[in-house]
């Protein structure tokens, strides 16, 4: 299990002469590990996905694999000190594919973006394992202060459609968060979060029964 409150701890956004960023602890040095995860990128997409055939079809089609791939390499040459180049990458692909992920962002394995357009992934934003966002949604900041100023993600989260996670805030393992809620407090692992402000509930099922795919926004035992 990602310990989130370590990572969140490490993550450094400062100055420009500030070298230390966090990485994720379950991403190594070496081109053989990158491609490992590379791959898992694209099986997870693969998997999660009903309208993917095939993985070759997920590798060339899929604009949110793509911002993700880049994403894995523009956050290794930040780490290498070479942050302009890492920015300008990040900006191309953004262009490209409508998914804006700062470099600096700290990005779990296996990451699921649902269609892409206009998802947004802020510099300290830390995100842990098996987690799925889906179009339109933010992991912002509040403040235009330096340090920590976005969200920390735990395992297995799920951001629905145009939601919007803003601050230095975590959500913990198997949270699911509504289409368009607005989260600016922490939210305890399990629980769903709607609305605007988003409003914590508690799902009768435990979240290894729950359909981690389905909106909870659509459920009305949330919303009572």
């Amino acid at each position: 299990m990602t310990d989130l409150r370590a990572v969140r701890a490490q993550t450094v956004a400062g100055d420009e002469d500030e070298r230390q960023h966090a990485q994720h602890p379950g991403h190594r040095p070496g081109l053989r590990h990158l491609i490992e995860i590379l791959l898992e990128d694209l099986d997870a997409a693969h998997a999660h996905d009903p309208a993917a055939r095939t993985r070759l079809e997920v590798a060339l089609a899929y604009p949110g694999v793509h911002a993700l791939w880049v994403h894995r390499v523009s956050h290794r040459l930040w780490h290498a000190g070479w942050r302009l180049p890492a920015r300008l990458v990040s900006q191309a692909t953004r262009f490209f594919t409508g998914i804006e992920i700062h470099p600096g962002a700290v990005i779990g394995r296996r990451l699921f973006i649902d269609h892409g357009m206009g998802v947004v992934v802020g510099q300290t934003a830390v995100i842990g394992d098996d987690c799925i966002l889906f179009h339109g949604s933010t992991l912002g900041g509040r403040s235009m202060t330096r340090g920590k100023r976005h969200p920390t993600l735990g395992d297995r989260v799920m951001i629905g459609a145009g939601a919007k996670v803003l601050g230095p805030i975590v959500l913990g393992d198997d949270v699911q968060v509504g289409a368009n809620a607005v989260v600016v407090k922490d939210v305890p692992a399990g629980a769903v979060a709607l609305g605007v402000p988003a409003q914590v509930r508690f799902p009768h099922a435990p979240p290894s029964e729950r359909d981690r795919h389905e909106d909870p926004a659509l459920l009305i035992e949330y919303m009572i």
